[in-house]
Parts: C-alpha cells; structure tokens; sequence
C-alpha cells in the first residue's frame, strides 16, 4: 500500500506557488530553479549557500596589500626623468665635467675644508655611463611602479631619498673619502630592501627579492668592475630601516609615530655621517 504524498513536499519552500521535485543537496528542501545554486554536487538552496559562505574559512591572500598610494607612478617617471636629463648635462662638451664633480660624492663631506654635504644626495642623480644609467633606471622604474602606488607618493619619494642617502653614507663610512662615487644603485638597494621587509611582514612571498638581492650584493664585491658595494651596503640598510617604520605604522593607531620615526631615522644618519666629518680620515 503507499504512502500519502504530501502535497508541500512538490512546492518550492520559498515560492509555494511554484512546482519543483528538486531538493536541496544539503537541507533536502523542495527549491524551484530561480532558488538553485549549483554547488560541487547537485544544487543547494540560498539559505545553505548563505551559510556555507559565512562559514568558509577566510585565508589571507599572500600578496602585497595596499597601504595608502594610488594613481600613476609620476614620482618615478620623475626621478627617471631627472636622472636622464643630468646624464645628458654631464656628457654636454664644455660642461660635462663640470656638472659630473658638482654632483659626485668624492669625500668632501668628510674634509674640514670644504662643507658640501648636498653631495650626499646630488651623487644620486648622477651616472657614468649609458650602460649604468640604462640599468639603474630600468630597475628603479620595475620596482617604482611597484612600490609608489602601494606606498604613496611622499613615502615612496621618502624612501628613495633617505635610501639615497644611506648609500652615501655607506661610501663614507666604508670607502676612501677620496673616492668619487655616482649613482641611484643606493637608492634602488634601499628599495630593495623596503620590498622585501613589506612584503616578509604583510604575508606575501620574498624569496624572489631576497634572491636578487643577494646576487646584487655579491655582483658588486666581484673584483675590476668598478662598483660601489658600500653604497649598495648603506642603501640596502636605510631602505629595511625605512619599509620596517611603514610597516610598523600601517594601523591607523600607531600612524602618528611614522613621520617622527623617518625622522629620527634622517637624524641618526646625519650624525652618522658628521662622525667623518669631525674626524676625518687621513
């Protein structure tokens, strides 16, 4: 003998004036087609969905994630630019020379006899060949249209500066103060750096940085090439310093400390580099 079929069991739990013989996968209720879901088995119905949704683990996505930046990179296009148009100053017949011992750090900030410490930062600009500007500028562009509209135009610039400077104060407190030095490679270390101490604490992936920046660092102790590993060395170091502040003061809680932290970073590498300058080397 059969059993009685119950009627509501053939209507849509959601729209009972709809006929399905459809049932959901998880909770067995009737649902029409506008109420399914497809899920990995059968069709589920919006209430199992909404529960399975709200219940599915959320996982952090191991990717850089934006701090405050957006728009186009204009402050790298910018520092390109600048470099580009020095470079081509610095090979102008009659001036060339010139503009090259204006900009280059050659130790003077460490001489008593000639206080010229915008050196420290004017070296940046400056390069001594195409193949040295065409490298440095194709780094610095790979890695600012990373770092700028994640970080924001003022942190970036901040960045690229104090790591500049690091690297010049790297050549000062390592190298012969008579050594003239040119380049961004401080800068780009510093970046370097920052990249790989962001991407390390917010969860993302740095072997990749990490690998090239250790190939970079052993390129420049190669003997005959001419390469300024302290300027790398002191970039490198202020470019850590500077991502770890960013990353540190990222919440809304602790970001009243970030500016007076870069500048107390700015205040130690002064008085880092006034140590030549008091005592200077023979």
């Amino acid at each position: 003998m059969s059993q009685p079929v119950d009627a509501r069991a053939s209507y849509c739990y959601r729209h009972p004036d709809r006929v399905s013989y459809v049932l959901c996968q998880r909770c067995g209720r009737t649902i029409c087609p506008e109420c399914q879901t497809p899920g990995a088995v059968g069709v589920i119905c919006p209430d199992c969905m909404a529960q399975q949704r709200a219940t599915a683990p959320r996982t952090k996505p191991a990717v850089l994630t934006r701090m405050t930046g957006r728009g186009a990179p204009v402050v790298t296009y910018a520092l390109i630019g600048i470099c580009v148009v020095v470079f081509i100053l610095q090979n102008l017949p009659g001036i060339g020379n010139t503009v090259s011992s204006a900009l280059q750090y050659a130790g003077v900030y460490s001489d008593p006899r000639l206080f010229q410490p915008w050196r420290m930062l004017t070296s940046v600009f400056g390069h001594v060949s195409i193949i040295h500007i065409a490298l440095n500028m194709y780094t610095l562009w790979i890695f600012g249209t990373l770092l700028e509209p994640l970080l924001g135009r003022a942190r970036y610039l901040a960045l690229f500066l104090i790591s500049g400077f690091a690297g010049s104060l790297g050549v000062l407190l390592l190298a012969d103060p008579g050594q003239p030095v040119l380049g961004a490679s401080g800068a780009i270390f510093g970046m370097f750096g920052a990249f790989f101490i962001i991407q390390r604490r917010m969860g993302g992936s740095a072997t990749q940085i990490l690998v090239l920046m250790v190939i970079n660092l052993v390129i420049g102790f190669l003997p005959g090439l001419n390469i300024a590993w302290q300027a790398h060395v002191g970039g490198l170091v202020g470019g850590l310093l500077v991502g770890l502040i960013y990353v540190e003061t990222r919440k809304l809680s602790r970001r009243q400390w970030q500016v007076p932290l870069l500048v107390l970073l700015c205040v130690i590498f002064v008085a880092l580099s006034l140590i030549r300058f008091v005592f200077p080397v023979a």
